[in-house]
């Protein structure tokens, strides 16, 4: 059997203007409300309870022990309800309550927070899912309609991006390191005969390999900062990159290897929709933001 509340939030919202207003009177006129019809309210309440929560003193209302405690928990049931129906009226006016980014974990950090913080203020409480990926990871998660949006670095077939940024991954090692303190330059040779850290592909249908070059002692980590934190102590070599690594190479902890050719390579990262035409407000306003902040950064 159902049992509904004895009380309402109606009531204690009018509690909340009572305490945070500090007399009835000035509860009235914000809550645009008679003095009778809050003296009536909160009389029912109280009736409802089987605790006071508010003791008169002199010719104010304070709220007791237990009226404290009891509204401190119905300001959040409050907020909760503020909330419900603000995403009401987002989805009356087709407001996605969530959106799914797959960014692919070579996208600097920095401008994805960056482009976060300054979507918050049209999010409207919207939900965001960030999917991190590797390689074909983001593809997958566009054709299989898991993502709304996607920073890649290949649109899968069918699917159009427009660049965001390049990204420039460089060879490099620790300063320590044997490949770092050789005099001469180095060769896919000379490579092979040590440790190369290689991050792992997040898809399951079209694994790719980037940038590795056969290395008989081959690492695959799951995530850039694993591939990064080896690098680092001097475990091997990987291509990384350079605005992930912007602050080891200017230390020179880490350092650009001497190849003979090869030594950097571009890639493009592109902003792709699932479905640009279907795409609601919330996609299309995190999809400006993230493309304002990269054109600031540049190419």
């Amino acid at each position: 059997m159902t049992v509904l509340p004895r009380t309402s939030l109606e009531q204690w919202a009018v509690l909340a203007a009572v305490v945070d207003e500090g007399s009835f009177a000035r509860a009235a006129e914000a809550l645009n409300k008679s003095q009778s019809s809050v003296s009536y309210t909160l009389k029912c309440l109280q009736e409802q309870l089987p605790v006071d929560v508010l003791v008169i003193r002199g010719r104010r209302a304070e709220l007791s022990e237990a009226g404290e405690v009891l509204l401190r928990r119905a300001r959040s049931l409050i907020e909760d309800l503020r909330s419900l129906e603000r995403l009401a009226t987002n989805l009356a006016q087709d407001w996605e309550p969530e959106v799914r980014l797959a960014v692919d974990v070579i996208f600097p950090p920095p401008l994805l927070s960056e482009a976060m913080a300054q979507f918050v203020p049209e999010s409207r409480s919207t939900r965001v899912q960030i999917i991190e990926s590797v390689l074909s990871g983001g593809q997958e998660a566009l054709l299989s309609g898991y993502a709304d949006l996607a920073i890649t670095h290949r649109p899968p077939p069918g699917f159009l991006g427009n660049e965001l940024i390049r990204q420039e991954f460089v060879a490099v090692a620790h300063c320590d390191h044997p490949l770092a303190q050789s005099s001469e330059l180095l060769t896919l040779r000379d490579l092979r005969h040590h440790r190369q850290f290689v991050v792992r592909d997040s898809g399951l249908k079209r694994k790719q390999d980037a940038g590795w070059l056969g290395a008989e002692q081959r690492w695959t980590v799951t995530h850039l900062k694993t591939s990064i934190q080896f690098v680092k102590q001097g475990l091997g070599y990987a291509w990384l990159p350079r605005l992930h690594i912007a602050e080891e190479l200017g230390s020179g902890e880490l350092v650009p290897l001497a190849l003979e050719e090869g030594g950097s390579r571009q890639e493009v990262l592109s902003l792709v929709f699932a479905d640009r035409d279907s795409a609601g407000p919330a996609t299309r306003a995190l999809a400006r933001a993230l493309q304002s902040v990269c054109q600031r950064t540049g190419p």
